[in-house]
């Protein structure tokens, strides 16, 4: 089945003409040597060469923006296979559509050196025609993300057929009701964090002034909040419970909290989780006797009319 993905052509899509003129997009973050012949068939091969190359060159990041980085370069050039779909900001509200055509080339001195062929479409896609669901994923922080989840829609789009889904259809979900209220209530999170209790403690994972740690990509899924603790010494995974069953969103945390335990902590760093859910969870809080590292939160939503 093919992939679909959406690529940001520099930042705010700054080389969005450029790339859609010359029919191809591309990556840069800084690695600049030719690929060809450096491209494994798993991520994680290239990451263990080429994040000690990244850090090595940037003493002043971490393995977490390193992750990003590497990820991205690997998932443009290698991960995305010919005849899968890419979905492109123009920085002015509009998606261009194409199908890559071409294996990695690189583009020595130019911009967004690593290369990929693309046959663009006639048809564009409009931010404003996508559900909301569509609309958060194309908004995911970093440079690449699959957004494959979102097939027929992104089909129907192209086609000229606006059918917005409004929630997901994700087979773990108990509750869509849930789901679509959680959904926002991660981005009330995001925006609110200085005014939570964890905010005491932990900031939202930033880089280069950008909040990565919001759905930030892992292996099994992405992590609804990555926050570091003020002293640098524990990663916080914030996941919300968004109407899924309970042992799918306990799962979900720990293999999450394995993958940053194994491919972003620090040596001296510790891993630490909390689940956040509307209502008490009985089976959630007996799964969590067991995981001491791991919290569980419930939330509150009221509000007041007032007569003008």
């Amino acid at each position: 089945m093919k992939q679909y993905y959406r690529i940001m052509l520099g930042k705010k899509s700054m080389h969005a003409q450029e790339c859609i003129t010359g029919n191809f997009v591309g990556v840069d973050y800084g690695i600049h040597q030719d690929l060809t012949g450096k491209l494994p068939e798993e991520w994680r091969t290239f990451n263990r060469e080429f994040i000690p190359i990244y850090l090595a060159d940037r003493p002043g990041k971490t393995k977490i923006a390193a992750r990003l980085a590497c990820g991205a370069v690997w998932t443009a050039s290698k991960g995305i296979k010919r005849d899968d779909i890419v979905l492109c900001h123009d920085g002015e509200g509009h998606y261009h559509v194409g199908g890559v055509n071409g294996d990695y080339a690189y583009q020595p001195g130019g911009f967004l050196p690593h290369r990929r062929s693309v046959r663009w479409f006639d048809q564009t896609v409009d931010r404003a025609d996508m559900s909301e669901e569509l609309r958060r994923a194309m908004g995911a922080p970093g440079t690449v993300s699959n957004i494959t989840g979102y097939y027929k829609e992104i089909e129907n789009l192209i086609a000229g057929v606006s059918e917005p889904i409004l929630v997901s259809t994700d087979e773990t979900i108990e509750d869509p009701s849930a789901f679509a209220m959680e959904k926002h209530l991660e981005d009330f999170l995001i925006q609110n964090w200085v005014q939570t209790d964890f905010a005491r403690e932990y900031d939202i994972y930033e880089d280069d002034g950008e909040y990565v740690g919001q759905q930030y990509p892992t292996d099994t899924g992405r992590i609804d909040i990555l926050a570091i603790s003020k002293d640098k010494k524990t990663l916080l995974i914030v996941e919300l419970k968004k109407g899924r069953a309970s042992d799918v969103v306990v799962g979900q945390i720990l293999r999450y909290m394995g993958y940053v335990k194994e491919e972003l902590a620090e040596v001296d760093q510790s891993v630490k989780g909390v689940i956040i859910a509307m209502e008490d969870d009985q089976r959630i809080r007996r799964a969590l006797v067991m995981v001491p590292d791991i919290d569980f939160y419930r939330y509150q939503i009221s509000f007041q009319l007032m007569k003008a």
